[in-house]
């Protein structure tokens, strides 16, 4: 049987540090929640390989951990931020940032995901999963200090940037399928500004795909 608590620690060290994962808080936090435990059953050995494991349908997958890593990263995370996880499927991003000290709301549309999430995170105090259309964000809780997108998006996320607090941030994946990179949006009033980190794959969310003739 697997010591999934050496594969943890194999993780952070050969794939989370190799690619320009420093922050401590992130990586202790990589470490301490088990993966295996959010992805599809069967699937639990397969966990801390370098790869996204995709889960259930409509573009849902747990990305694989060092760009899962650089996402968080990027968010820059503080103890108490209140943080949208938008598409959050069996909830692994989200546990990721409760145990980074955030206050998580976790959005789902697919209900079989919804209740997959509900019941790993039975034990998370930090976490409110909430199911809804996941483009639309959560809105009744906003704003956040930051938001992580779990998968490919086409499309400019007007909605979720909106329900950004000033300063907050936005990570997700951008772009159409072979140039897409992951982007840090950052709020400053009624202004958003954007920067790419690094080139990036994700499977696209279905939500966020660009209408018909759309030039990104």
């Amino acid at each position: 049987m697997l010591d999934y608590a050496q594969a943890r620690r194999l993780m952070v060290d050969c794939q989370l540090r190799t690619f320009d994962v420093n922050d401590v808080a992130v990586l202790d936090a990589f470490e301490a929640v088990p993966r295996e435990r959010f992805v599809p059953p069967g699937r639990e050995d397969f966990a801390y390989i370098d790869q996204t494991l995709r889960v259930g349908s409509e573009g849902r997958a747990v990305a694989a951990p060092m760009l899962l890593a650089r996402l968080i990263q990027a968010l820059a995370i503080q103890p108490g931020d209140r943080v949208l996880d938008v598409g959050t499927g069996y909830g692994y991003g989200a546990a990721i940032l409760e145990r980074l000290g955030a206050k998580v709301v976790a959005l789902e549309s697919s209900p079989e995901l919804a209740a997959g999430a509900r019941e790993r995170l039975a034990d998370t105090a930090g976490i409110e999963v909430v199911e809804g259309p996941i483009a639309a964000g959560a809105p009744k809780t906003a704003p956040y200090a930051a938001i992580l997108v779990n998968g490919r998006i086409e499309t400019r996320p007007q909605a979720l940037l909106d329900q950004l607090a000033d300063g907050g941030r936005l990570a997700c994946v951008l772009g159409p399928d072979r140039a897409a990179k992951a982007t840090l949006f950052v709020r400053a009033g009624d202004a958003f500004g954007a920067r790419p980190l690094f080139d990036a794959a994700l499977p696209a969310l279905g939500a966020f795909a660009a209408e018909a003739g759309f030039a990104f």
